[in-house]
């Protein structure tokens, strides 16, 4: 596949003269990952499930690991990086992600939680009481670890806590404790080839109300969610996975508007974690408003199927996202150019580190690709200020560190050379995707 030459900027970028300043961006990554090497959960179980936890961990295999069998290498796949020691050591962290000129991380799960057959991002949710009680200790287990690894670099580090909604009442008291532990964010479970999770069910009703009431917001990350279970068929399902992880996601939409939730919840805030952005987005809240401007037409088929659920809604679908909904990605230069169809105050930027098909440790590089267009201001909008608003970050903080480690708008100024684009099969990819390669396409 040929790359997009980059070395003409497009009509409309900024020059040098036209930025407010050169002081570097205060990068905040919406989406990072992270969890505790996998015998450092015990401490954090109830000692009830201490032996059974001693029988899991001596057992436990991710065939998914298979994928990317190079246990030598930092950078991991997602479904695969559970391994990396980047997970859990702070300061090895710290270091490559400063060295990314990336200075605060909303962080998402990556490794396994007790009781869990795979990593979570790949695993269904429990399908029996016995699995709902083991898995939610160990989601539990995970999100206390995840606060007090959060607590070393405090206001750099913002925490997403893991839910079940199998039994609304405890998803309920995991919310109300996360916040108080200080956690930035809940993940809903992701839905699965084995497992569904349809949002728009009125008994998840307390769910949404208690995350408007204490301003947390509740979101979905990309999952890669085939089936591990037949042998005989893994090749078609880590295929079919793959190829499904942002519709599992993307389907969180229209059930979020059609069911009302917005509706009734106007400041509730719903993230959508590395499902892409403007490509589906645009083409869902078209669809979504023809949908609900014909279930209103007397006599339609959808009128006869949707009408009443339509009838309560009194902004439309477009309204809707652009007043609830926040997206979490490597932006590529069509999101750039579609931003103000959604709402550029609604980009946020992630590397997803430490996966390799993230941008690191090729963040500068990435970002002279993609950026290029985008204004100064906004540009500081889209790699900081709208996570730091949305999760109450301590901007001016994060300036005083981004000033000793951050890139500047000089740097991100400079286009990126064809000759310049890594040699590494997995960010040739990245690089071709997001930028104007398949704009066109």
């Amino acid at each position: 596949m040929a790359l997009p030459d980059m070395t003409v900027r497009p009509e409309g970028v900024r020059s040098m003269s036209e930025t407010q300043s050169n002081r570097p961006y205060a990068i905040v990554s919406a989406d990072c990952h992270a969890g505790a090497d996998l015998r450092d959960y015990k401490p954090y179980l109830e000692k009830r499930w201490h032996g059974e936890f001693d029988e899991w961990v001596t057992t436990y295999a991710d065939g998914w690991a298979d994928i990317e069998s190079d246990t030598d290498a930092e950078y991991r796949a997602g479904v695969s990086s559970f391994a990396s020691p980047l997970n859990w050591d702070s300061a090895k962290r710290t270091e490559v992600l400063e060295s990314e000129g990336i200075v605060a991380e909303v962080i998402f799960p990556n490794t396994t939680p007790p009781f869990f057959p795979n990593g979570l991002l790949a695993a269904p949710g429990p399908r029996s009481r016995d699995e709902y009680d083991r898995r939610w200790a160990g989601l539990q287990a995970h999100n206390r670890w995840m606060a007090d690894f959060c607590a070393q670099l405090p206001g750099r580090r913002f925490g997403v806590a893991q839910l079940f909604i199998d039994d609304v009442d405890d998803a309920v008291r995991e919310i109300r404790w996360a916040r108080d532990a200080g956690m930035a964010q809940v993940l809903l479970p992701s839905d699965h080839h084995l497992k569904l999770h349809n949002l728009y069910l009125r008994e998840l009703e307390p769910i949404w109300a208690v995350c408007e009431e204490l301003d947390m917001p509740i979101g979905r990350h990309g999952a890669v969610v085939g089936s591990t279970e037949d042998p005989a068929s893994m090749a078609a399902a880590h295929a079919c996975g793959v190829y499904e992880t942002v519709y599992m996601g993307h389907r969180s939409l229209f059930q979020l508007v059609l069911a009302g939730v917005f509706e009734r919840h106007p400041d509730l805030k719903f993230v959508f974690t590395e499902l892409g952005v403007t490509n589906w987005v645009l083409q869902a809240m078209a669809q979504l408003d023809g949908f609900c401007a014909g279930a209103r037409v007397e006599g339609t088929i959808t009128a006869m199927f949707a009408a009443e659920a339509v009838a309560e809604l009194t902004m439309s679908p477009s309204e809707q996202v652009r007043r609830n909904c926040w997206f979490a990605n490597p932006l590529s230069t069509h999101d750039i150019r579609q931003r103000d169809q959604v709402g550029v105050e609604h980009f946020m930027w992630g590397a997803d580190f430490p996966h390799h098909e993230g941008t690191v440790p090729y963040t500068l590089e990435t970002l002279r690709s993609t950026l290029g267009e985008l204004p100064e201001t906004e540009t500081r909008q889209v790699l900081g200020g709208n996570a730091a608003a949305l999760y109450g970050a301590d901007m001016d903080h994060l300036q005083g560190i981004a000033d000793r480690v951050g890139f500047t708008p000089e740097q991100l100024a400079v286009p990126l050379r064809p000759d310049e684009v890594p040699d590494d099969p997995n960010f040739r990819l990245f690089f071709a995707s997001k930028t104007s390669v398949f704009d066109n396409g």
